[in-house]
């Protein structure tokens, strides 16, 4: 296992740090991130989404649970997963997610204690934005009808939502990632 922590000055630069992890993802690869409302969460995989050049905007699937986007470029799909409101693994297995793992890269939000039994290779990822400092990425958590949600909407009112330092702490798990230069 290897752990690195990364800081990234706001948005942008969260959407930035996914671009450059997607060049290192493939068909099969399982990204877990995890964090509070506000985060970063669907931010950095709106980055991934562009990186990996998918169709669609990659917005918080919370109400349909998730969300496929196919690759423009012949790379392998995006599916976006939000388990905020999945309460156990047999509703994680519902949604039959390891019949398509292979042939693409999985990002579960509020994946952590659910999403691991997906696969024993898998990137692990701790997003952290200090309280108070602009906290609401205005696209995790619960969606809207253009990928905001009321708490971050909320929380904006503290700042600017794109504004803020994030913190990144990954944590990369199983032989699929050994040798592997992870971005940062």
């Amino acid at each position: 296992m290897t752990t690195t922590q990364i800081r990234l000055a706001d948005a942008e630069a969260t959407r930035a740090f996914g671009q450059d992890l997607a060049r290192v993802l493939r068909a099969g690869d399982l990204v877990v991130l995890t964090g509070p409302l506000g985060a970063g969460k669907t931010t950095l995989t709106q980055g991934i989404g562009a990186g990996l050049g998918v169709r669609g905007q990659v917005a918080s699937p919370t109400f349909i649970i998730a969300r496929v986007h196919p690759s423009l470029v012949g790379g392998p799909a995006l599916v976006h997963v939000d388990a905020y409101r999945l309460g156990s693994l047999e509703e994680l297995d519902a949604l039959d997610l390891d019949a398509g793992l292979d042939e693409s890269v999985t990002v579960v939000e509020w994946g952590e204690g659910l999403a691991e039994v997906l696969s024993e290779d898998r990137l692990e990822i701790v997003l952290e934005r200090p309280h108070g400092a602009g906290a609401g990425d205005g696209a995790s958590g619960t969606a809207g009808a253009a990928g905001t949600d009321a708490a971050d909407a909320a929380d904006a009112a503290d700042g600017d939502p794109e504004a803020g330092e994030r913190t990144i702490t990954l944590r990369a798990v199983g032989p699929r990632w050994a040798g592997v230069a992870l971005p940062g």
